[in-house]
């Protein structure tokens, strides 16, 4: 994931009213994983990408629509 796909991400969530900063794991390897925090602040922060997915997992169930495994954006054209 890049920059643009993580903002789209922390988007996603804005608009799910879901809470949660996206960073890459390990901040020298932007290229790598990405996860979701419940904070801006690395020193404190605490990774809630599992929480976050199940929340977007139990909608998706409930309404038959949406993710059911990672984050799905579709890509800008």
């Amino acid at each position: 994931m890049d920059e643009l796909e993580a903002q789209q991400v922390a988007n996603t969530l804005r608009r799910l009213e879901l809470r949660g900063f996206v960073f890459p794991e390990d901040p020298e390897n932007p290229g790598g994983r990405w996860r979701v925090y419940d904070s801006a602040d690395a020193a404190t922060r605490r990774d809630i990408t599992d929480e976050v997915l199940t929340v977007i997992a139990g909608r998706s169930r409930a309404d038959g629509t949406g993710p059911t495994r990672g984050f799905i954006i579709p890509a800008r054209r």
